[in-house]
């Protein structure tokens, strides 16, 4: 069985596929440049044919369902709905004025309606407040506890720590921190199913594309929210600076890098410790993402979380060169969901009992009322069980 798996990355669309559960293949193509031409990436996996499943990019998540359970006529209103929780017309405004984030949401639809012609399993996969193995009441006016690729790279880490300590799924605790080019966020598991999750808009503080959580006097201050401002209110944006990689060397001289940088490192700190409540006594904190692989970055998180637990670096499946953990953490999912090698470990996560759409614990009463919720209620009865 070969299963591709593809993570939808802020910078880089990446492909991973396994074969009988090992990596077989793997392929990188920039997410701005699959936005103007999506064949760049169909070509990526003509290249790896034959394949059996593909994950496909799932964004803030849906129960498990195959692509062809949404009409082809009706799936680019419900991705951009239900998988990217916006509209289209937001994403064209953003793309129209350069907001580097909106590209990825317009590369991922333009790919998902081209998957049609794929002679293969399509799958796509839940976040991580779609699990039954988060409480209601941890959901509640929340839509990020960790898109779908953090929840992949999280069950990627399930099996990495088992097999690192000799531990039954059933006996991990650990925290994982994703930091992406455009988001963080942190994730926590308890007994090898993960039971909490602090999402990239909704981390302390600032990541390198978005702001984190706001006080709701901030956005009532400023009147209205767009979906781009989503991807333009963190630490690009607020320093200036084109790369995380310059944001951490510009923190020496410039005040602005600087301030950037210890508001996202405490951030993520302050979200870990959040997330020690419901996980308890974690065996590691696994690092994966980007930004987590600047070295300066690394060490301060080792130093202000050294009480917290062990502090170390994804490694990952054993072949992987290029493709990043989260591509690795899809198609293990696809290999699990497909009864491969980790179909023990998706089940054990419950995977597979996921139910809904990340925009279904929305209580503001307002919602109903914007373009995003009245798609939102004309839809929901397409694909979901």
């Amino acid at each position: 069985m070969r299963v591709l798996g593809i993570d939808p990355g802020t910078k880089s669309m990446d492909l991973c596929l396994l074969e009988n559960s090992e990596i077989a293949g793997e392929a990188s193509v920039e997410t701005k440049d699959v936005a103007i031409n999506p064949d760049l990436l169909l070509e990526k996996i003509n290249e790896m044919q034959p394949i059996d499943v593909i994950v496909v990019p799932s964004g803030y998540g849906v129960e498990v369902m195959d692509l062809e359970r949404i009409p082809k006529e009706l799936l680019e209103e419900w991705y951009y709905t239900f998988v990217l929780a916006t509209t289209k017309e937001e994403i064209e405004e953003g793309v129209a004025k350069g907001v580097v984030g909106a590209n990825i949401y317009l590369a991922m639809t333009k790919f998902a309606k081209r998957l049609y012609e794929f002679n293969a399993r399509k799958i796509l996969i839940p976040g991580v407040i779609n699990l039954p193995t988060i409480p209601l009441h941890r959901k509640l006016n929340k839509i990020d506890m960790g898109t779908a690729d953090k929840l992949a790279v999280t069950v990627l880490g399930i099996h990495e720590v088992a097999m690192d300590y000799g531990l039954d799924y059933g006996e991990v605790n650990y925290i994982h921190v994703e930091m992406g080019f455009g988001y963080n966020a942190v994730i926590g598991v308890k007994g090898g199913r993960i039971v909490d999750g602090v999402g990239g808009s909704f981390t302390p503080g600032p990541g390198f594309l978005t702001a984190g959580a706001l006080d709701l006097e901030v956005a009532q201050a400023v009147g209205r929210f767009e979906k781009r401002d989503v991807f333009a209110t963190g630490c690009a944006s607020i320093a200036g600076v084109a790369t995380p990689e310059e944001l951490v060397e510009t923190s020496e001289t410039n005040w602005k890098s600087r301030m950037c940088m210890q508001a996202m490192i405490e951030s993520v700190c302050k979200a870990v410790y959040q997330v020690c409540y419901t996980v308890g006594d974690p065996a590691v904190i696994l690092l994966s993402g980007r930004i987590s692989r600047i070295p300066k970055i690394k060490r301060e998180l080792e130093k202000e979380l050294q009480n917290v637990g062990d502090v170390r670096s994804m490694r990952g499946l054993p072949g992987a060169k290029i493709v990043k953990e989260t591509a690795q953490g899809y198609s293990i999912i696809g290999d699990g969901l497909s009864g491969g090698r980790f179909s023990d470990l998706v089940k054990h996560a419950r995977i597979d009992e996921a139910k809904g759409s990340a925009l279904d614990y929305i209580l503001i009463s307002g919602f109903s009322e914007s373009r995003l919720g009245r798609n939102f209620v004309r839809l929901r009865s397409i694909g979901f069980s």
